[in-house]
């Protein structure tokens, strides 16, 4: 960065990153914690006929504020309509959620993820909330966007529980399991954005963050990374972006770095 960039931090490149992902007039599922605020953030710039849903049974939500949760009064700000969880379910089953956006513990080489237990399922080392809605994103939105932060005991190589489906063994098998949804589309992490390469369906690296290198990605991740012939820089935050985050996130509740 010079002095004439803005400063940013890496968690605000992830969620620039997440945003662009909404296209404008696209429908998006949405789930608590970083995807709030970037689909807050696309409503505010580049997608403001997106419409945003969440589980909570809430459609074409437009809240002034990022609210902290699906169940927040906030999120009602603006919103057309007040469904249920079974209403918005049933969208994903019609096929009308373009994207929705997941996060978890644990994420393998082929995008299956675990928010369910670390470890041994019956003796877990760690015990986590579970699904929720995340395995029906995941089987039956037309594509995914991953939200992760980059550790290695957050990438292994098998995740210990398929909570949330990807590509499962990679190839053609999610297909032959009669999964509906594309699968994931894009994996953002603090360090790199990634995607799924056609065929095998193992995670390349598509971009690496600035300052970050091919080393410290690799070393933070549990098995051998992909990497795309094309390999660029992430673009980094513009002042405008920065601006409005810092705007719909003073108190730094989904960036706490700020």
């Amino acid at each position: 960065m010079t002095s004439q960039t803005p400063f940013y931090t890496y968690d605000e490149i992830m969620l620039c990153v997440a945003s662009a992902q909404i296209l404008d007039r696209e429908v998006a599922l949405i789930g608590t914690g970083l995807p709030m605020l970037a689909a807050t953030l696309a409503k505010h710039t580049h997608a403001a006929n997106a419409v945003m849903i969440y589980e909570s049974g809430l459609i074409d939500t437009n809240p002034i504020e990022v609210p902290v949760s699906v169940a927040d009064p906030r999120i009602m700000f603006g919103t057309t309509t007040f469904a249920s969880l079974y209403s918005t379910l049933g969208l994903l089953q019609r096929g009308v959620i373009d994207v929705g956006f997941l996060g978890g513990a644990e994420v393998d080489q082929f995008g299956n993820m675990n928010a369910t237990a670390v470890g041994d399922y019956t003796h877990p080392t760690l015990r986590l909330p579970g699904s929720g809605g995340a395995n029906d994103i995941a089987s039956l939105a037309n594509r995914v966007i991953i939200l992760m932060k980059h550790e290695k005991r957050r990438f292994p190589i098998k995740v210990s529980y398929n909570t949330s489906p990807g590509f499962l063994n990679g190839g053609n098998s999610r297909k032959e399991a009669g999964l509906k949804g594309g699968g994931p589309s894009k994996l953002i992490s603090d360090l790199a954005v990634m995607d799924f390469e056609p065929g095998s369906h193992r995670m390349r690296v598509r971009s690496i963050h600035p300052g970050i290198t091919r080393e410290q990605i690799q070393d933070s991740t549990g098995f051998d990374l992909l990497w795309a012939e094309d390999l660029n820089v992430t673009t980094a935050p513009t002042k405008i972006q920065l601006e409005i985050i810092h705007q719909l996130d003073p108190k730094g509740i989904f960036l706490k770095n700020n």
